[in-house]
């Protein structure tokens, strides 16, 4: 363990001395800004592969530069992909965690789990939970805690399986949620670079990741059981642990019943809208369900279930006593995005000057060129990625912070050598998610470690990784596996999103 603790002190040294994501994209801004007044004066450029026009590097310290930075800075943020749609969303996620719905649906998923599946179904729900933003990590994993306790195993392995499942992998969901918004986003932005016209939609990793989640669930619980629970003592029986179970009040039972009626409904709506040809959600011009009216406002379908399901709920359950509540609800949500809305404004500036410097198309071009050289093939390109991005996660948190520096470099390289925008976001989702549960610069690790402490005062941050690590290199190893799988087999990531382009 010594040279296990002197790693990770000097992975958080290193760690600690980075700024704060909002400053780090300010910072970068205006290195943009620096770099482009040097690579304008050194004459960098390069032939587009498409057009054959020569792209030149533009100077934004100039008299045009600066009037543009002026008159674009509130359009860079009005407009910036990524904001709208996980506002809207995030509307209505905010109304079904506040009214307690997700917290009971998460409960009676793990309650009513049958012993032999216990810790599968626990896993299940922690990638589940990715939808509800935080409730994961503050209700999920201290409840596997006493659920394994009273089940006579030990906590602390029941708190490995639920952090690994919310936070590992967090990349992985049956629905689509926030990140598929706010990555989408990023990702269409970036491939503008190259091609305007394309579009990454919300649902461009959605078959992919509803794999994923099994696959997750069966490897986490693999790890628990074999290696995990081996390594920590036999843990004392639990019969008199109390499990809080508020599905034995009736209000709440109510409050599911109706939150059920109101899911069964919107799916008659959703399947009328969307099954017969003419339905008002196909395509207008072609009846097509891809490139759909229903494929680009999914993501506000959620959002409206979520806040009908939740309304519903909490009306049934009592939890909300009026509509002024659920109007609450939606401003108590809005008010923990201020970092949020913070962040984007910063990365909104630096992703737009980045573009107009034409810097990224330069390097996505001159990447291209070598890595066409070299010719790797997508499987090598894609895992190389996903164990860089797995390496920059140690320091960086934010999965929508790095996607934001990453994908401006990365979409158009990879694009120009005939791999999808979806391909790269997805190998990119990969390898943000494995390393979350092993770096202390996780926001949450340390709430994870003193909930480790509640069982076993030693427990500490080595513990905690020492934990985790199997789990890291399992999902690596195995994630990977499904990506290359799917290259081979050429299957589509989601609606309308190949893994290989076929015009290049």
């Amino acid at each position: 363990m010594g040279l296990l603790a002197r790693m990770l002190n000097g992975i958080e040294r290193v760690g600690n001395r980075l700024p704060h994501p909002t400053l780090l994209f300010a910072w970068m801004a205006l290195g943009v800004l620096v770099l482009s007044a040097l690579t304008e004066l050194l004459g960098l450029s390069a032939i587009h592969p498409v057009s054959g026009e020569t792209i030149h590097a533009v100077n934004l310290i100039s008299g045009d530069g600066i009037r543009r930075i002026l008159a674009e800075t509130v359009d860079n943020f009005t407009g910036f992909a990524p904001l709208g749609t996980v506002l809207v969303t995030m509307l209505g996620i905010g109304i079904a965690e506040r009214s307690g719905l997700i917290d009971a649906l998460l409960r009676r998923l793990v309650l009513a789990a049958p012993p032999r599946a216990l810790t599968f179904c626990i896993v299940l729900a922690g990638v589940l939970s990715s939808l509800a933003a935080d409730s994961g990590y503050v209700v999920l994993i201290p409840l596997a805690a006493l659920v394994f306790r009273a089940a006579g195993r030990h906590p602390i392995a029941g708190i490995a399986a639920a952090f690994a499942g919310v936070s590992a992998g967090y990349s992985a969901n049956l629905l689509i949620g926030p990140l598929d918004a706010i990555l989408a986003g990023l990702s269409t932005e970036a491939v503008a670079l190259v091609d305007p016209d394309y579009e990454v939609t919300a649902a461009g990793n959605w078959w992919f990741i509803i794999v994923s989640t099994f696959l997750i669930s069966l490897a986490v619980a693999a790890v628990t059981e074999l290696i995990t629970e081996p390594r920590l003592n036999p843990a004392e029986a639990g019969d008199e642990i109390d499990i809080p179970d508020r599905l034995e009040k009736t209000s709440e039972a109510r409050g599911l019943r109706a939150a059920g009626v109101v899911t069964l409904v919107m799916l008659i709506l959703v399947l009328w809208s969307v099954v017969p040809e003419s339905g008002v959600l196909r395509d207008p011009d072609t009846g097509s369900i891809l490139r759909s009216p229903f494929i680009s406002g999914i993501v506000v379908i959620i959002a409206l279930w979520a806040a009908f399901a939740g309304i519903a709920f909490g009306r049934a359950a009592g939890t909300f006593g009026n509509n002024t509540e659920v109007v609450d609800s939606m401003e108590q949500t809005m008010t923990t995005m201020a970092t949020y809305l913070v962040l984007m404004f910063f990365a909104a500036q630096f992703v737009a000057w980045f573009g107009w410097t034409n810097l990224g198309v330069i390097l996505a071009i001159v990447g291209a060129d070598g890595l066409r050289v070299i010719d790797p093939g997508p499987v090598t390109l894609l895992l190389l990625f996903i164990v860089v991005t797995a390496l920059i996660n140690l320091f960086i948190g934010s999965a929508s912070a790095k996607w934001a520096i990453m994908a401006p470099v990365f979409v158009p390289m990879l694009y120009l050598l005939g791999i999808s925008p979806e391909s790269t976001q997805m190998a990119y989702r990969i390898g943000d998610s494995v390393s979350n549960i092993i770096t202390p610069l996780m926001p949450y690790f340390g709430l994870v470690v003193a909930f480790a402490q509640q069982y076993d005062k030693r427990s500490g941050i080595g513990t905690i990784i020492a934990t985790m690590i199997p789990y890291s290199v399992a999902l690596l190893l195995a994630w990977s596996g499904l990506l290359s799988i799917w290259i081979l087999f050429d299957l589509p990531l989601g609606p309308g999103a190949p893994i290989l382009l076929t015009n290049q």
